[in-house]
C-alpha cells in the first residue's frame, strides 16, 4: 500500500502559472537504486522491448554506437506488477492533485542521453506529438536517476507556456523528435538531483541540451490525461506506439 501524497498548494498554484513543478524526493533511495537496476536492464537489452526501442535523436546527432537519444516506450508493459510501485503509485496521486481526479496514466517511457553522445532534444510541446483533444488537461512527469545538470541534459522550460497556442512544430529526420521555434534566452533549466521529478503541462514548451559527460542521463517519464481523453486516443487508433509504431514521430496537432 503507498502513502498518499499531498502536493503543498503553493506547488499546485506554480504549476498553474508557470506549468511546470519540481516535487523533490518523488521515491527514496532504496526504490532509486531499485529504478537504476531496473532502467540498466532496458538499456543492456537483457530486457528485449522490441520496436518499442527507437533513437529519438534520429537526425540530430552521428553517434553510430549507441543511439543518439534511446527512447523506449511502455516500459510498464514488460515488467509484471511495475505499475504498482512507488513511482507510478505517487506520481498518479500528484497529477490528480494538479489536474483533477479524473486523471489517469496514458503511457510511461524511458528516455537516456548515453555519455557523450551530445544530443539534445531539440524545443518541442508534447501536445504537438498528440492527437487534438477536447479536454487539454495532460502532465507528464519526468523522474530524474542521476542528477540531471546543465550539462548531461535538464529539462529547460519557458514558463507560462502552456497558457499560449501551440507553436508551430516539424520533424527533424525519418523518424525523429518533432521541433519547434525556441531559444534558451525565454527559458529556465532546471537542475535536479536524482530521485526528485518535475511535472510539466502538455503545452509547455520544453528541452534538454545533448550529454557531454562520462555518465548517463537516464530519465523515466509518466503521462497523465483524464480517462475520456486516453479512451478517445485508444478509440482512434492513437496508443504512443504500444501497437509497434513508436517511431511514428509526426505533427497530429496544430493547435487548430
Amino acid at each position: 500500500m503507498q502513502t498518499n501524497y499531498v502536493l503543498p498548494q503553493e506547488k499546485v498554484d506554480f504549476f498553474n502559472d508557470n506549468g511546470y513543478v519540481v516535487v523533490e524526493d518523488i521515491i527514496t533511495p532504496a526504490a532509486l537504486d531499485e529504478y537504476r537496476e531496473l532502467y540498466n536492464n532496458f538499456l543492456s537489452g537483457a530486457i528485449d522491448t522490441g520496436k518499442n526501442r527507437t533513437d529519438l535523436g534520429i537526425g540530430l546527432g552521428d553517434n553510430k554506437q549507441v543511439e543518439n537519444i534511446t527512447q523506449i516506450m511502455w516500459p510498464s508493459d514488460f515488467i509484471p506488477g511495475l505499475l504498482q510501485k512507488s513511482y507510478h503509485q505517487r506520481s498518479l496521486q500528484i497529477a490528480r492533485q494538479l489536474l483533477g481526479n479524473d486523471l489517469a496514466m496514458d503511457f510511461d517511457m524511458l528516455i537516456n542521453k548515453a555519455p557523450h553522445t551530445n544530443t539534445p532534444t531539440p524545443w518541442h510541446q508534447d501536445a504537438a506529438y498528440w492527437i487534438n483533444m477536447p479536454d487539454k488537461r495532460a502532465a507528464s512527469c519526468w523522474l530524474a536517476l542521476d542528477n540531471a545538470t546543465l550539462n548531461n541534459g535538464c529539462m529547460w522550460y519557458v514558463p507560462a507556456s502552456h497558457l499560449a497556442p501551440l507553436r508551430p512544430h516539424t520533424g527533424t529526420g525519418k523518424g525523429g523528435a518533432l521541433t519547434c521555434e525556441a531559444q534558451e534566452a525565454e527559458g529556465l533549466g532546471i537542475e535536479i538531483k536524482a530521485g526528485t521529478c518535475i511535472f510539466h503541462h502538455g503545452h509547455t514548451l520544453h528541452y534538454s541540451r545533448g550529454n557531454s559527460t562520462d555518465s548517463q542521463r537516464r530519465a523515466y517519464i509518466v503521462n497523465f490525461r483524464p480517462e475520456a481523453m486516453i479512451e478517445l486516443e485508444r478509440a482512434q487508433g492513437f496508443d504512443h506506439g504500444r501497437s509497434g509504431n513508436a517511431c511514428d514521430r509526426k505533427v497530429r496537432n496544430d493547435g487548430k
